[in-house]
């Protein structure tokens, strides 16, 4: 008996902490995150950014990144908290883009 309890407890705490973990799942941001960072990367080695606008861009990101875990921290992100990270994303990339497109170069 004290076997099937145990192994039913450990069941149920199995599944609420998976549970948990697929409710806080962003995979949108995850993915856009990567590739911003590889914007960022690859802005850098060509000498589109300068360094000081690399630093700029990655502090954003940063910010992006605190929020999210700030929405994720009571176990779901809502509709409302997914909106303001996609336009938090969106501002982003329209940063890097800007940046790597101006006039100035990493000589």
């Amino acid at each position: 008996m004290k076997k099937i309890l145990l192994t039913l407890i450990i069941t149920g705490l199995f599944g609420i902490f998976t549970a948990d973990v697929a409710a806080q799942r962003t995979p949108r941001v995850d993915k856009r995150r990567s590739n911003q960072n590889k914007r960022i990367r690859q802005g850098v080695r060509s000498g589109e950014l300068t360094r000081r606008e690399a630093k700029s861009i990655r502090r954003s990101t940063k910010r992006v990144k605190r929020y999210e875990k700030r929405a994720k921290s009571d176990g779901t992100v809502t509709r409302r908290e997914r909106v303001r990270l996609n336009r938090m994303e969106n501002r982003n990339s329209r940063k890097i883009y800007r940046k790597k497109h101006n006039r100035r170069d990493r000589n």
